[in-house]
């Protein structure tokens, strides 16, 4: 368990087996009155995305699926003995999970469902599902991480709406740029998470020490990730859309009073602060409320009237998979 000090020094830490993390968010000298809060909003999300990867099992039930099926000539389920349970064969499915089908009847977000049959509660429900259990647990790992440390210093309140607001963001703009494929997954909430986290440093930066480092740090995390989105077979518009989402957000709803604003009844009254906030902090709120506005109504109205976004931008599909030697990017 990390001491005060530590705290106050920013820059990551690592665990034992040498990953990175991202900074705390409390890298600077915490005012006496400020207190931490409990964190069980996370918890239950995890908990929540478990309970929900079983339900998915249990309604995939791949011995009957392959049983069932015509083509299913030398395909067989994996971890058998887990019966109903079982995972798809590492042929369809390689991250241990259910079937296409499956995550489909589910919830999954797909453009002709949410455009064509008005099934805009797919951009919701796709947050909660699940490709498999290296995709569960990749995802759960990371919430764990940023999460928490988030909720402790501003509340569940804060974290869930970031959280919430970031996930449907990514998939809107997964939706207005993949139509032939389906999406599902918390990640473009988690990057939601790690947008926030920077757009918190910045507009908190005058009560933080060592803020280069932290910057630093956290901008490294953020490129490693997004560049992983350029792997085929992950959905990078969500993540781009999730973390712009969780970026604007944290200038609404992370702000922090200026060093001394807690302490100010201590003080006698002609030493007292008169704003509880920087006049830049006033500034990127408003700047970053516009936008979040204009964003969402702007990216809804493009979806439900059936725009092809990658047909008026034809270098955006590089952001999602790099085309190499080694992949192909076109399916």
């Amino acid at each position: 368990m990390m001491s005060n000090r530590d705290l106050e020094r920013g820059g990551g830490t690592k665990s034992r087996n040498g990953t990175l993390y991202p900074p705390p968010t409390s890298a600077y000298y915490v005012e006496n009155s400020e207190s931490q809060w409990t964190s069980w909003l996370v918890p239950m999300i995890v908990v929540a995305n478990v309970a929900m990867f079983i339900v998915i099992m249990f309604v995939n039930n791949c011995p009957s699926n392959i049983s069932d099926s015509f083509n299913s000539r030398g395909r067989k389920c994996v971890a058998r003995f887990l019966g109903r349970l079982s995972f798809q064969p590492l042929q369809e499915n390689p991250l241990f999970g259910p079937s296409s089908n499956t995550l489909q009847k589910l919830g999954a977000l797909e453009w002709n469902k949410v455009v064509n049959e008005h099934e805009g509660w797919r951009l919701f429900t796709c947050i909660w599902l699940h490709a498999g259990v290296v995709h569960l647990l990749a995802n759960m790992l990371s919430l764990v991480f940023i999460g928490i440390r988030l909720e402790q210093q501003f509340g569940f309140v804060r974290v869930g709406i970031i959280y919430l607001l970031s996930g449907i963001g990514g998939s809107v703009l997964s939706c207005l740029f993949l139509q032939r494929s389906i999406s599902v997954g918390a990640s473009g909430a988690l990057f939601g998470l790690l947008g926030a986290m920077l757009s918190e440093l910045l507009t908190n930066w005058t009560i933080y020490t060592n803020k280069a480092a932290a910057l630093f740090t956290l901008i490294i995390i953020i490129a490693i990730n997004l560049a992983v989105g350029l792997l085929p077979h992950v959905d990078n518009y969500a993540h781009i859309g999730g973390f712009m989402s969780g970026f604007l957000l944290g200038f609404v709803l992370l702000l922090r009073p200026q060093f001394g604003w807690l302490e100010r009844q201590h003080l006698p009254a002609e030493a007292r602060l008169k704003s509880k906030f920087k006049v830049y902090q006033y500034i990127l709120l408003l700047i970053a409320s516009i936008l979040l506005i204009v964003g969402f109504t702007v990216g809804l109205v493009m979806l439900f009237r059936g725009v092809k976004a990658n047909e008026h931008c034809n270098w955006c599909r590089y952001l999602s998979c790099l085309r190499t030697s080694r992949w192909n990017c076109d399916n």
